[in-house]
């Protein structure tokens, strides 16, 4: 078994990651290290990963993980990372308890924006909104502001296979009385063999897919060799899909786009799937883990995320218009519009 917390080399205190310079540093004696110097003092590298098919597959390890009793969701840390609340519903009723891990990431990429860009980011998007509900404002939900490293499958993919369509063409004429139109019909058969790599699929159930999409582009050419030092003061949400059906939700997406490609030949005015006989094999799946910086706030007994790309800086989130605040801001209109129709009364 593998301890997970970094000890500073020159004075024992626990040093954390800092996303700005990629090292790790001691918050009472002001070193820095780099992963290297801290491998050699913690002996924090990878633990052994087993070179069969099944390459997340590692000796067990323990970390601690944080079950919300309100939502449901599931959070890991190591040793030095305490989860108070839950970063998907702001919950505090979370039971803390241990889990095996037996299947770790395969690659991450380590977060890039400190947690200070990050609050001062979601501090923007409510500044000169007046119609922002107070809450969103707040400095004890801004606050809790926290780093989590959201799990993905990516395959290698094989796609081969024949497809058969029916291509029409058209033929359009008139004489005095009437339009015509001829479409003459013919049976196509395309084959083909596409190699996918590095498909994507969120792995988290609790992490909304269009989130992804708004936080995209991550630069994947940034992922590096999983260690479990760069999870230190972070979060990492467990994963909830499995590597099969990952698996199936990324055969979909390859079977339509190898689809796609073959329709594109098809030299028709128009094609149209007649059978399909296309088949996806797996060669690889990976396991790795993105960074995000996210925050929940309750309104309304409606749960609001806002999240932000860790590696790039990027911010999403829906910030709803809040009814006091609407109100206040009407009177205010009013009063305003009132008191120039006054002025301009008297000056009539």
């Amino acid at each position: 078994m593998e301890k997970l917390d970094n000890k500073c080399p020159v004075c024992g205190s626990k040093i954390n990651f800092n996303p700005v310079n990629q090292k790790w540093d001691c918050i009472y004696c002001g070193s820095g290290f780099s992963l290297d110097e801290i491998q050699k003092y913690n002996n924090m590298g990878n633990v052994e990963v087993s070179k069969k098919e099944d390459v997340g597959v590692a000796h067990t390890n323990e970390m601690d993980v944080y079950r919300c009793r309100n939502c449901g969701a599931e959070v890991m840390a190591n040793e030095t990372t305490v989860a108070t609340f839950c970063v998907y519903c702001g919950s505090t009723t979370i039971l803390k308890d241990k889990i095996s891990v037996s299947k770790i990431p395969n690659f991450i990429i380590p977060f890039q924006i400190e947690k200070k860009d990050a609050i001062e980011a979601f501090k923007n998007l409510t500044k000169h909104k007046p119609l922002v509900p107070k809450c969103f404002k707040s400095s004890k939900n801004i606050e809790k502001v926290t780093g989590v490293y959201i799990p993905f499958w990516t395959y290698d993919l094989e796609v081969s296979g024949i497809v058969e369509f029916i291509g029409k063409d058209y033929k359009h004429w008139r004489d005095e009385e009437y339009y015509y139109t001829k479409t003459s019909k013919y049976i196509v058969k395309k084959s083909g063999e596409f190699d996918f790599n590095k498909v994507l699929v969120d792995a988290s159930s609790r992490f909304s897919d269009d989130l992804i999409n708004y936080l995209e582009p991550f630069d994947y050419k940034q992922l590096i060799e999983y260690k479990h030092a760069y999870v230190d003061g972070f979060l990492v949400d467990k994963y909830d899909i499995s590597e099969e059906a990952g698996l199936e939700r990324v055969s979909g997406r390859t079977n339509d786009t190898a689809v796609n490609l073959m329709k594109d030949t098809v030299n028709h005015e128009s094609a149209e799937v007649s059978n399909n006989q296309i088949s996806v094999r797996q060669k690889m799946a990976y396991y790795l883990l993105i960074p995000v910086w996210m925050v929940s706030i309750n309104y309304k007994e409606k749960n609001y995320i806002f999240a932000m790309n860790g590696q790039t800086g990027k911010i999403v989130g829906d910030i709803p218009i809040g009814t006091k605040e609407f109100i206040i801001w009407a009177i205010s209109i009013f009063a305003v519009l009132f008191i120039l129709a006054l002025l301009g009364l008297m000056f009539i």
